[in-house]
């Protein structure tokens, strides 16, 4: 056998055990996926059952027989539809807000030149350390005092000003090129036109991925609404939905809290789809630079 062939079966071999290597991550990913995924297949599954059919000994994925009743009961006892529109507008309003309040405070630690600018990111930085609870009683004693208890004010604007979402635009703002803006400036514009027309629409991967975090945690939030809205006019659904569980709706019947935990994730779940393609470039291209 001559060098050529040995050479030709050696990278044979090599390419075999990459393929073979590969196949084994791939099927790992897979089996993994699969663990990740019964949970939610058992909150679907559970939810379409009947009541007599949840507790028994033999677990069942597909449910024999399958019904919506569920899904109608607890409309009829709660007001879901209300809920619901309370939770889409304080979670896409508070997206938009903090999205809108991030930007602003981000491209003015990261394109403006001011005397204290790195000494007032890390102290606002340093908010994030403080643990929400710590700060619950006293934000809850000033939106009381402003009269915003039971209003869509008083659910939204607490959550405009997180530190996180100004971090992590400012990771994207400092990657973009100073030559940008100095053309800009040196053919008339302001702060305010380089910030609308040229960091903004550069920093969409960075803007999707807040939008997503941002209305996940308004979505998802439970402890804050739970104080300020104290009627049913205002109730997002994490707070109704709880009761469920308990208080005077208390309830045992597991395919009616099923219920209600999939029309909480389905939002959450089209709202991440639709912003995928973004949310994967930013993970990809981001933000620990500078």
């Amino acid at each position: 056998m001559n060098q050529t062939s040995a050479i030709t079966m050696t990278r044979r071999d090599m390419s075999a055990r990459k393929t073979f290597a590969n196949g084994l991550i791939y099927l790992a990913l897979l089996v993994l996926a699969l663990v990740m995924l019964i949970p939610f297949v058992w909150m679907l599954s559970t939810s379409l059952k009947p009541a007599e059919y949840i507790l028994r000994a033999k677990p069942e994925f597909i449910p024999n027989p399958a019904t919506t009743s569920s899904y109608t009961n607890l409309i009829d006892l709660m007001p879901v539809d209300r809920m619901l529109f309370n939770s889409a507008f304080v979670a896409i309003a508070g997206t938009i807000g903090q999205v809108f309040v991030s930007a602003l405070a981000a491209y003015a630690f990261s394109r403006l030149e001011w005397r204290g600018r790195n000494t007032v990111f890390v102290l606002y930085l340093l908010t994030m350390m403080v643990p929400r609870q710590v700060t619950l009683i006293p934000q809850f004693i000033l939106i009381r005092q402003l009269g915003w208890v039971n209003s869509f004010q008083g659910l939204i604007l607490p959550g405009l000003f997180g530190a996180f979402g100004v971090f992590l635009l400012r990771q994207s703002f400092l990657g973009m090129p100073r030559e940008l803006e100095e053309a800009a400036f040196i053919d008339g514009a302001n702060h305010l036109t380089v910030f609308w027309r040229i960091v903004l629409p550069i920093s969409k991967p960075a803007l999707a991925t807040l939008s997503v975090l941002s209305f996940m945690e308004y979505w998802n939030s439970y402890l804050w609404p739970l104080f300020v809205a104290r009627k049913d006019e205002f109730m997002t659904l994490p707070v109704g939905l709880a009761k469920l569980q308990g208080g005077p709706r208390a309830l045992t019947q597991w395919n009616m809290v099923m219920a209600g935990a999939v029309i909480t994730v389905l939002p959450i779940l089209v709202v991440y789809l639709f912003a995928q393609k973004w949310f994967i470039r930013s993970v990809t291209l981001s933000g620990i630079k500078g």
